[in-house]
Parts: structure tokens; C-alpha cells; sequence
């Protein structure tokens, strides 16, 4: 094999190791954070509803005050609750308007979790694309798909 091709397949290999699977890593990250932000719109969600359907209007509570410590917490009037809106901004919500904004968040997030997919599937394509070019440069027989 020429020195050519051994520069070739040397950049390509540089190229997979050094743009294209940081780039997966990085897309897959930011995906499972888009997914843990669902959860937590999902999971607001679900108790809104239940203090809605248990007609709860007052509770007590622990809350985390930071670093996994928690205070106990009388909250006198749940009907009103406070949703992180971003940046760290709070917003005081009605239990119908939480849901309202919830609903709106999570359309939003379904097409961010869509997004990152289809950049995961095409960087895998791409990887799997410049591995094919190798095989081919080092004439080895392709791999049979099972």
C-alpha cells in the first residue's frame, strides 16, 4: 500500500477520533439533558393533577434548600405554584395555567429530542460512511449485514 493511502486512512481515522464521535458525545449528552427536563415537566405534571383530582390545597413538605439538604416546608395555599420558566426566572402559576405552559413545553421538547436524533443518526451514518472508505482503501471484503 502506497504512502498516499496510509495518509489517507490516517486522516480519516483523525477525522472519526477527533470531530465526528466528540461530536456524537456531545449530541447524545444534550439529548439525555432534553430528556431529563421531560421527566421533570412530566412528573409536574402528574402532581399537579394529583392535588387537582385530591382537591389538596395546603401540604406539607420537604424541600431541598441545596447541596441534598432539606427543610420541612408548610405550603398554605398549593392552588398557586411557581414553575421555572429558564434562566433562572420563576413565574407564579394557576394549577390550569401550569398545565397550559407544561403542554407548550413539552411540544417543544419532543421536537428538540427529535432534532438531536436525527443529528445522532446522521453523525453514525457519517462514521459509518468513513469506516467504509478504509475498508475500501485497505481492500478488505465488506462486512455481510445479518
Amino acid at each position: 500500500m502506497g504512502s498516499i493511502s496510509e495518509e489517507k486512512i490516517r486522516r480519516y481515522e483523525e477525522f472519526v477520533d477527533c470531530r465526528l464521535k466528540p461530536d456524537l458525545v456531545r449530541a447524545t449528552a444534550e439529548r439525555d439533558k432534553v430528556f431529563e427536563q421531560q421527566k421533570i415537566f412530566s412528573d409536574l405534571k402528574k402532581n399537579i393533577e394529583n392535588l387537582e383530582n385530591n382537591s389538596v390545597t395546603s401540604l406539607r413538605t420537604m424541600v431541598n434548600i441545596g447541596s441534598e439538604v432539606y427543610a420541612q416546608a408548610d405550603v398554605p395555599d398549593t392552588r398557586c405554584i411557581f414553575v421555572d420558566v429558564g434562566l433562572g426566572f420563576f413565574v407564579e402559576f394557576t394549577w390550569s395555567e401550569a398545565v397550559n405552559y407544561i403542554k407548550t413545553r413539552e411540544e417543544r421538547i419532543e421536537r428538540q429530542i427529535e432534532e438531536y436524533t436525527r443529528l445522532i443518526a446522521s453523525i453514525k451514518a457519517q462514521i459509518k460512511l468513513v469506516c467504509e472508505g478504509i475498508r475500501e482503501l485497505l481492500e478488505l471484503p465488506a462486512e455481510r449485514a445479518y
